[in-house]
């Protein structure tokens, strides 16, 4: 049984293997498939302790596809690379977050132009 190397874990889906750009592609079409509000966070730690990060301009209530939502955690990436930076899913009916994952990790080097 392969084991994962022993590296700090930030959410639930860190405890995967790093995913790719078309996975996080993925992701965000399944948030908007579900009519789940997608919005763009940053903080410079990404402790448990933190709950509260940063949004990165509004949530994208009108967003109908997964290119407006890369745009702008490209926008943030540029702007906030020293940064963690995460996507969220709000739901509008239970009024609560009901999916993050961090698509950016600071000084991490890749060629990948959305995920660290």
């Amino acid at each position: 049984m392969k084991t994962l190397p022993k590296e700090r874990r930030f959410e639930t889906l860190s405890y995967l293997p790093a995913l790719t750009d078309a996975q996080i592609e993925r992701q965000i079409a399944y948030i908007l498939k579900m009519g789940f509000i997608p919005a763009v966070e940053f903080n410079e730690n990404s402790d448990p302790e933190v709950y509260y990060w940063t949004m990165w301009k509004l949530p994208l209530f009108n967003a109908s596809s997964t290119q407006e939502v890369l745009s702008e955690v490209q926008a943030c990436r540029s702007e906030y690379s020293n940064c963690y930076i995460r996507v969220v899913g709000f739901d509008n009916v239970k009024q609560c977050q009901v999916l993050s994952f961090i698509v950016h990790k600071p000084g991490a080097s890749s060629t990948s132009t959305y995920r660290y």
